[in-house]
């Protein structure tokens, strides 16, 4: 196959991306080479080159289309802003899905080519800041409803809800016997009742009474971020 003549380069490039894509799906980022996508495309690793003149180009263009194919997979609809919105963001994030299932593992293979890579490293570290910060809106309005605690700092609590939903992503990867889809759907429900608030305390009680209120707040929380009765 001949180097692509300019107008039908943009052509040439989505057949190279869908190719790319077929080989992150079959073998992640583990097995992401020039000239898989070749044998992919049946075609030469030379016309590649003129993509991806090495390898690092390839696996940026790579990272790209997988944060493309995340932004533009089927969301849910939250009910309400604040932390609803929040809910349905980690669940739109987990593995649920045999395609969200798939997405997360070619995520999970890219992290060790990106920790060796000071570049790569450094826009995978973009990435998880725009995750963050999609949070961010919805925890504001989360604390100015007083969902969430007045004085929360919503950038620290960004951070710790993308830690805690990334952790139960790769544990559901590793061990999906333990983490069925159920489990992690109650685990999100649990830790975004966590989040709300309750209010100021305004007495002292019997310990055995806190930790009965401390259930049944939770209970009600619950059922406020997730719209059950």
């Amino acid at each position: 196959m001949a180097p692509p003549a300019p107008g039908d380069h943009e052509a040439r490039r989505k057949d190279v991306s869908e190719a790319v894509w077929r080989v992150l799906a079959a073998k992640g980022f583990g097995g992401l080479t020039l000239r898989a996508v070749a044998a992919e495309m049946g075609v030469s690793t030379g016309l590649l080159t003129h993509y991806f003149p090495s390898k690092r180009a390839l696996v940026t263009h790579a990272l790209d289309l997988l944060e493309h194919d995340t932004a533009g997979r089927p969301r849910r609809t939250p009910p309400a802003d604040g932390l609803p919105a929040v809910r349905a963001m980690l669940l739109d994030i987990l593995p649920l899905t045999p395609a969200d299932t798939a997405r997360n593992r070619i995520w999970v293979s890219s992290w060790d080519l990106s920790l060796a890579d000071e570049t790569l490293a450094a826009e995978q570290g973009d990435r998880y800041t725009r995750l963050r910060d999609r949070f961010i809106p919805h925890l504001e309005t989360a604390r100015d409803r007083e969902e969430i605690p007045p004085n929360t700092d919503t950038g620290q609590l960004a951070a710790a809800i993308v830690a805690f939903v990334h952790g139960l992503v790769v544990q559901a990867l590793f061990d999906p016997g333990r983490f069925s889809e159920d489990v992690q759907i109650a685990m999100v429900d649990d830790f975004v009742a966590r989040l709300a608030w309750s209010g100021p305390l305004t007495g002292q009680v019997a310990p055995h009474a806190a930790a009965s209120d401390a259930s049944a707040a939770r209970r009600l929380r619950r059922a406020a971020v997730t719209g059950e009765h």
